[in-house]
């Protein structure tokens, strides 16, 4: 009996959890994965990390290596292979060789799309200068790593103050340069933060040795062969090396006209996590993911996001007609700003927006553990910011800021999110006491205490 061919498009973390939850819960499965770059598979997340000397090397910053499944003969992972095309009359995918240009076609029985996205670069003259450099991927990572080890580059402008600029930028900071980070939108974070929160992270920024410039349009990048400065709309900065770091957009061209795409590109798919071809799932950064406080397909280009879609598209990939549609997910992420971590969860004031939901925020303000522990480092100020529906009152994002790593918090506001808990669900929820750790009521209870209207403990 011939074994069931599972073709899988991408390495990266979805990809990666379909290798394993395929092996996993099937025998008798020929899985395929092809992977368009030679590198396999890295952790662009970890880049940053990899930038400043704290991982044991560049090739250990990857999800997995080939070598992992080479005692498998049930997985057979192709990199250097871009499939271009899927032949769904034929159940059949083209492959082109990127070392010889030789097209080959595979069939399959099942084929998960895991093919991610793409930096955006900016459209403007002088991006094909050379030290414009994006930031996602080994290749760019490795570039990037020379330059900040090279005396001769002082200046390092970063455009796009989202989570890989900031790394961007405070990597720089940290290797001796002179570093500018630019936006578009009004504030760094912008996306991810509500301006309570920004407020302090652009001091912060600024308080070592970044500076922000936001509200800016690049006109043009300039030099005669490589780039010395950025023409804006409001100064010139002059320029070493670009990084920039200006979102992404989905790896689909190659889909067009065979499977069904939002007008930006984002692969659509039922609640099943089906496109809409026979036998062919996507998921991934490249997909609108079910968002669960905004009820609504989004992009949400988050490696949990993948591994989770991937779980569940394995597991009900033999089922006629699943069982149950794919439950969604909250979208939980965390950052460092140089002394300060905070983590998000769900939606926030410009999600929700761009979602048409309705929320209601309330943003508190107070200490770690009881105030008989000094203020200071050990007993350092919290912020916590909370979101949610006015009429309901149904928990609908949050984030948690300080100096001191709490982003733990996170997950229980993910956790809080995922199950709709309220915001009194939250203010009663029983965590532990103890005055090393948090005060008699935990920072989150106070928080939602705060949101109701109750006076600080």
């Amino acid at each position: 009996m011939s074994k069931t061919k599972v073709v899988i498009v991408g390495a990266s973390h979805g990809g990666h959890q379909s290798i394993l939850e395929l092996l996993k819960r099937y025998d008798d499965v020929d899985i395929k994965l092809f992977e368009a770059g030679d590198f396999v598979s890295f952790m662009s997340c970890g880049m940053e990390l990899y930038l400043e000397n704290s991982v044991t090397g560049v090739n250990d910053v990857r999800n997995f290596s080939p070598s992992d499944f080479s005692d498998n003969k049930n997985v057979e992972i192709l990199n250097n292979h871009q499939v271009t095309k899927i032949n769904s009359d034929k159940k059949t995918v083209t492959v082109v060789n990127t070392k010889d240009q030789n097209s080959q076609e595979y069939p399959y029985d099942k084929l998960i799309l895991s093919s991610g996205v793409n930096p955006k670069p900016i459209p403007v003259p002088g991006n094909d200068l050379k030290n414009v450099f994006l930031m996602r991927g080994y290749d760019w990572a490795t570039q990037i790593k020379a330059k900040l080890e090279d005396p001769e580059v002082k200046n390092i402008t970063v455009v796009g103050a989202g989570y890989i600029g900031i790394e961007a930028a405070e990597a720089s900071v940290k290797a001796g340069k002179n570093v500018t980070l630019l936006d578009v939108i009004d504030r760094p974070l912008g996306t991810y933060l509500d301006k309570e929160m920004t407020d302090i992270l652009e001091k912060h920024l600024e308080d070592k040795g970044v500076k922000v410039l936001t509200g800016v349009n690049i006109k043009e990048y300039t030099g005669s062969d490589k780039v010395t400065a950025i023409k804006t709309d409001k100064k010139e900065i002059p320029s070493d090396l670009v990084i920039q770091a200006a979102g992404v957009q989905p790896n689909t061209d190659w889909l067009k006209g065979t499977v069904e795409l939002d007008n930006r590109g984002w692969i659509k798919t039922n609640e099943y996590l089906q496109t809409n071809l026979d036998d062919v799932y996507a998921i991934g950064d490249a997909t609108l993911a079910y968002s669960i406080p905004a009820d609504n397909h989004v992009p949400i280009a988050l490696a949990t996001v993948a591994r989770r879609e991937a779980r569940y598209v394995v597991k009900h990939l033999f089922e006629k007609n699943p069982a149950l549609p794919f439950s969604g997910v909250v979208g939980s992420s965390a950052l460092s700003v140089f002394d300060y971590h905070f983590t998000e969860s769900g939606l926030n004031s410009f999600t929700a927006k761009r979602s048409n939901v309705d929320i209601k925020t309330s943003f508190y303000q107070g200490s770690l553990r009881p105030a008989y522990v000094p203020a200071g480092k050990d007993n350092p100020t919290v912020y916590v910011q909370l979101f949610f529906n006015p009429s309901s009152h149904v928990l609908l994002g949050g984030s948690v800021l300080s100096t001191y790593d709490i982003t733990a918090q996170g997950n229980v506001l993910a956790l809080a999110i995922q199950h709709k808990l309220t915001v009194e669900d939250l203010a009663d929820a029983d965590f532990f006491f103890q005055p090393g750790f948090d005060r008699q009521w935990s920072i989150l209870n106070v928080a939602a205490q705060h949101a109701l209207g109750e006076t600080d403990f």
